[in-house]
Order: C-alpha cells, then sequence, then structure tokens
C-alpha cells in the first residue's frame, strides 16, 4: 500500500466536513452562475430564492463581472501587487490571481474560505503564474487575528507592502451579532496605507416593494431561510469609513466602471448589490 501525500490527506479531512444535505452560500453561487460543483440542497435553494427574485442569476454575474473589473483596476491602475481575497467561492472562471497575474504575473493572492469543497476545489485549480504565489487558508472572515497570523498567508503576502482586500458578496452573511463593521476594521487595520478595499454587499434598496414584501413574508412564515443580510447604501457605507473611495463610490455593481454602453446594463431593480473599492489614507 502506498502512503497518502499530504495534499491527498489535507483533501481528504476537508471532504469529510462537505454536507451535502445542507445548501451552502458558495456552492448555490455556482449554481446560479450555471455551474455544477454543487448538491441537490444548494439547487433547491437556489431555486426558492429565484422564484422569489428571479433576477438572482443576473445578480450573480454581474457580481463576478465586478470582481473582473475591479482586479483589472486594482493590478493596474492602482499597482498593487497582493491580493486578500476572503469569501472565494467555488473557482470559476476568471479568478482573482488569474485577472491580476494577467496584469502583473508577478502577483500574489491569499484565498480564504470556510466551505470545505471550495478548499478542495481551490487547490486543484488555482495554480499561480511561476513569478506570483497563491494560497488557500480554511479560515472565516468572523475570526480575522486567524487569518492574519496563519503562516501561509504570512509566507505568501508581505504586510507591509499594500494589499488589497476583496471581500466579494460575503460580509451581507454577517448578522449584526457578528459585528460586521469591526471585523472589517481589524482587517484593514492590519495592512498599510495605500491598501485597497473592495467589496460588493447585497441590498433591497433596488427591489420592488411588492417583491420586498413577499420575500419577508415567505421568511416570516418559515417556507424560506435567509442566510443573507442585505444593507442600505448609508449601512454599506459604514464599511467604508475614512477609506477614499475609488470613483464612481459606492453604485449597483453593474454602474462600477462598466465595459459596455449604459443601455446594455440590467436594470436596477436585477442588479440588488452594491460595489465599491477604496484606497486606505
Amino acid at each position: 500500500m502506498t502512503a497518502s501525500s499530504p495534499a491527498e490527506n489535507v483533501a481528504g479531512r476537508l471532504s469529510d466536513r462537505i454536507d451535502t444535505t445542507v445548501a451552502h452560500p458558495a456552492r448555490r453561487y455556482n449554481y446560479w452562475l450555471g455551474g455544477k460543483d454543487n448538491f441537490a440542497a444548494d439547487r433547491e435553494s437556489g431555486e426558492q430564492i429565484a422564484a422569489l427574485y428571479p433576477a438572482i442569476r443576473t445578480v450573480a454575474r454581474e457580481n463576478r463581472g465586478f470582481l473582473q473589473r475591479a482586479v483589472r483596476f486594482l493590478a493596474g491602475e492602482a499597482g498593487i501587487r497582493q491580493f486578500l481575497d476572503i469569501g472565494t467561492g467555488i473557482p470559476s472562471a476568471n479568478n482573482t490571481h488569474e485577472v491580476a497575474q494577467a496584469t502583473a504575473p508577478e502577483s500574489r493572492v491569499v484565498y480564504v474560505d470556510n466551505d470545505p469543497m471550495v478548499l478542495v476545489h481551490a487547490r486543484a485549480l488555482l495554480a499561480s503564474s511561476p513569478s506570483g504565489a497563491t494560497a488557500y487558508l480554511d479560515a472565516d472572515l468572523r475570526r480575522p487575528d486567524e487569518i492574519l497570523a496563519d503562516p501561509d498567508l504570512r509566507r505568501t503576502l508581505d504586510l507591509s507592502q499594500p494589499v488589497a482586500l476583496m471581500l466579494v458578496a460575503v460580509a451581507h452573511f454577517l448578522d449584526d451579532d457578528d459585528r460586521p463593521y469591526d471585523l472589517v476594521t481589524r482587517l484593514l487595520d492590519a495592512l498599510p496605507s495605500g491598501s485597497y478595499l473592495a467589496m460588493t454587499h447585497v441590498t433591497m434598496d433596488f427591489i420592488p416593494p411588492e417583491v420586498a414584501e413577499r420575500m419577508l413574508a415567505e421568511v416570516a412564515a418559515g417556507r424560506f431561510r435567509a442566510d443573507g443580510y442585505p444593507r442600505s447604501h448609508a449601512d454599506v457605507a459604514r464599511f467604508f469609513a475614512g477609506l477614499d473611495l475609488v470613483e464612481p463610490g459606492i453604485v449597483p455593481v453593474s454602474r462600477w466602471r462598466p465595459e459596455v454602453p449604459e443601455a446594455q446594463l440590467p436594470p436596477l431593480a436585477e442588479t440588488s448589490i452594491y460595489g465599491a473599492v477604496a484606497r486606505l489614507p
């Protein structure tokens, strides 16, 4: 019998933690994007949400587009070479390191997620360019000190140099009891001047009132499990307090430096997620 490699042992331990009977946001997001790395519970949950808000797949696609445009800005115009991507999600096309390294091959990226399925896929699929580096942490945004102290992060990123903190479609899974603003502040406090925060966050600001009322009624009746916490523009702006927002500021993700004419953008009611990039002064 041959001995298992360390990587195989890690993959085995992570696989043992995958619960296919409970929907997970990363796998549900994968389903909305047309991926195949999801299970029946994820698809059922995804369809349940889509029945209440049919534009959810558009939201997912537009959120993904924001990630790619933001990373291109950060690696290009902003000159960032280090990225801390928390809430990575299951790898898809044009992941953070691929977009960054297409502009700057020496870019270094640390991915963080608490879904074991994400980590299994990440270690198998997210290979860095020869001149750059990637690392993958099994960690949770709710425990920022563990992320910052992780030896793999410290080996990959130099926290004395600017870092882009990527919190794309993850902060809205934190409820108020999680103290989300404190968690983000703790991460930003560990980064030097010239670093950036790139974030997206779901909102109900643009959802038609009748749709919002129906969603809230389904939650109240116990027919729909809400695992996200939409926030208003003012609430999202609190995450960026003291930072210098990059134009055009906090806007629906489809309106953040779009690459198509405005006439081709989806209606605001179909992009109920804010996006923004800001610089630490």
